[in-house]
C-alpha cells in the first residue's frame, strides 16, 4: 500500500469545508460543549481559516490516497500566522478505510511537509473520545501539553 498526499482540487474544497466543519461541530457538542458555544467557535474557525472558501496561503489541504484511491483528508497550517509551530487541524481516514495505516502515513508526510515550509513542532487537539486517534498520536511522539476537563452538574 503506498499512501500519498494530494493537494485538494479547488473545486472539492468548498464541498470538503462544509462536510469537516459539520463533523467537527458535532465533535465539538459529543465532547461536552454546548451547541450554541460549539457554533460560534466553528463560525469563527471557518471565518479565520477559510476566507472566501478557500485555504490559508500557508494552510494545506491533502486528499490522503492509498493507492490512488480517495481514504481520507489533511489540513495542515502554521498555527498563527508567520509561526514555526503548525497544526494538525484535521486528519480523517474515511470509515472502509480505517485501521489500516493510512492516518499514520498521512500525518508522517504531513509532518515532512510541515517540515520542509519551516516547522520547527506540530501540535494537534484530539478529543476525549477519541482513544483510537490519542493512541496513534502517542505512538506518533506527540506528548500532551495541556489537558481540558469537565464535570456535569
Amino acid at each position: 500500500m503506498t499512501v500519498t498526499l494530494q493537494p485538494m482540487p479547488d473545486e472539492r474544497v468548498r464541498e470538503w469545508i462544509a462536510q469537516s466543519f459539520s463533523v467537527y461541530l458535532a465533535e465539538r457538542i459529543e465532547s461536552g460543549e454546548a451547541p450554541d458555544v460549539a457554533e460560534a467557535k466553528v463560525r469563527r474557525s471557518h471565518a479565520e481559516n477559510f476566507p472566501n472558501d478557500q485555504p490559508l496561503p500557508t494552510h494545506r489541504v491533502f486528499n490522503v490516497l492509498a493507492d490512488d484511491e480517495l481514504v481520507g483528508w489533511l489540513w495542515i497550517g502554521p498555527q498563527l500566522g508567520g509561526s514555526d509551530t503548525w497544526w494538525v487541524f484535521d486528519i480523517e481516514i474515511l470509515e472502509p478505510y480505517r485501521r489500516r495505516g493510512h492516518a499514520r502515513a498521512a500525518l508522517e508526510l504531513g509532518h515532512e511537509e510541515a517540515k520542509a515550509l519551516g516547522a520547527t513542532a506540530i501540535g494537534l487537539n484530539v478529543f476525549g473520545f477519541n482513544a483510537g486517534a490519542r493512541e496513534l498520536y502517542d505512538k506518533l511522539g506527540y506528548t500532551v501539553t495541556s489537558t481540558q476537563m469537565k464535570r456535569a452538574l
